[in-house]
């Protein structure tokens, strides 16, 4: 007890060490990797010493955060996912279980990273104060705990919406029994949070349905944001508007993006007007979206962008006249708020924290229903006929963005739940 009292007073008073685990870490690849790149950031700007373990897609990270890559067979990198490995590939156990989930159409990379994370940090006890992971949530983290590092995880919403959202629109039975399989690490995680002694998600509506559907109890879970860079994400007055244009981001062309029920919108704006669609993100091969735009004959009316810089990223919402995020679920919603930063119109649906990060009144963003076809296709029509109230959706977007949502504020509640940790008391509320 007496070292746990002086760990504990050392440490709120000195920078911390700060071990961050990202098992896919790339910020072209979703939301978990813009976080690990910002929020390390920060962290190390207020002084404190980051280290990202990653997996691949490796992390993009800034100047002042120290990067150690944690190998895997990389098994679903492009252009060959779900490739067979060479037989000297498979080193370790580790290597056999990874291609064995595989090849059972399971997701094996939660489990196989932790248990190299562990490995990785067992020749580093005391370098580090704390260990943050960011939704691996694998069973290692559990032998991290054992080893004696003090662990806590970033859970932006439970993938268990994202199963049943994916399981509810697929009628075909032999790809429900696929879509099982691949969800299969959802128990691992839902055992291994519940053990954890202090989880961060990063709204309200996450943290309600973290509780109902992974049964964390409330007080264990605390409430920190995330943020925009608003110097980067900014409105480029310089730039032309393409007009009609829209933008969406689909990172993941999963059901739960909504991207279906969006081009199904679009087929509908555009009989009364010029209308156009940039998503950023890949299609999957035979994906809904993909089938779609062929039905409904949008061919020339979609365009898919990639792997944008962020400089390329904000030239784009620039052009548009409207940015549209229709997702059925979101824990949060970077893309929202950067749109906004950018000062680009939002057209949002109320799916999960939605409203809460754009705010729900319909000052500073249109609302409309998850999925909810014609309620999108009107709500659209209205923002690209109205040039009124673009302006005035895109200052509020704005402001709002700006004065509620940067990293810098991510970073300071993340340290303060660091030192919550540490010193053995149950986190605070944010």
């Amino acid at each position: 007890m007496a070292v746990r009292s002086l760990m504990s007073t050392t440490t709120e008073l000195r920078p911390l060490r700060v071990a961050f685990l990202a098992y896919r870490g790339n910020p072209h690849c979703g939301g978990q990797g813009v976080y690990t790149r910002h929020l390390t950031r920060e962290l190390a700007s207020l002084g404190h010493e980051v280290t990202v373990f990653g997996g691949p897609p490796y992390p993009v990270l800034d100047d002042g955060v120290a990067f150690v890559p944690v190998p895997s067979l990389d098994l679903y990198r492009q252009p060959d996912p779900f490739r067979t490995p060479r037989l000297r590939e498979l080193r370790t156990a580790v290597d056999v279980v990874e291609f064995a989930i595989m090849c059972a159409a399971g997701f094996p990379e939660p489990l196989t990273f932790s248990l190299r994370a562990r490995a990785a940090l067992a020749t580093r006890l005391g370098s580090f104060d704390v260990v943050h992971d960011n939704q691996c949530l694998g069973t290692g983290l559990l032998g991290m705990m054992d080893d004696g590092w003090p662990v806590l995880a970033t859970v932006h919403h439970p993938i268990t919406v994202d199963r049943e959202l994916e399981l509810a629109g697929e009628a075909d039975r032999w790809r429900r029994l696929t879509l099982r399989r691949w969800y299969g690490f959802v128990g691992m995680q839902t055992r291994v949070v519940r053990r954890l002694p202090s989880v961060l998600t990063v709204s309200e509506s996450s943290r309600s349905d973290i509780a109902a559907h992974l049964g964390v109890d409330l007080p264990r879970i605390a409430v920190v944001p995330v943020g925009v860079d608003h110097t980067r994400f900014r409105p480029l007055p310089e730039v032309a508007k393409v007009p009609g244009r829209m933008v969406t981001t689909a990172s993941a062309d999963v059901a739960m993006k909504g991207l279906v029920p969006l081009l199904e919108a679009l087929a509908k704006v555009r009989i009364e007007r010029h209308a156009e669609l940039v998503v950023v993100g890949s299609p999957r091969p035979q994906s809904g979206a993909a089938a779609t735009i062929e039905r409904l004959g949008l061919d020339g009316a979609v365009r898919f962008v990639s792997g944008l810089s962020d400089e390329a990223l904000v030239r784009l919402y620039a052009e548009a006249d409207v940015a549209v995020v229709p997702s059925l679920y979101e824990g949060f919603s970077l893309p929202a708020i950067e749109a906004m930063a950018c000062g680009v119109p939002v057209v949002a649906t109320t799916g999960g924290a939605l409203p809460e990060v754009v705010g729900a009144t319909g000052e500073t963003a249109l609302l409309v229903p998850p999925g909810d076809v014609e309620a999108l296709a009107m709500s659209l029509g209205r923002a690209l006929d109205d040039d009124a109230l673009r302006r005035r959706l895109s200052r509020a977007g704005r402001a709002r963005a700006v004065e509620r949502f940067t990293w810098q504020a991510t970073a300071e509640g993340t340290v303060a739940q660091y030192r919550h940790l540490l010193s053995g008391r149950v986190l605070a509320p944010c």
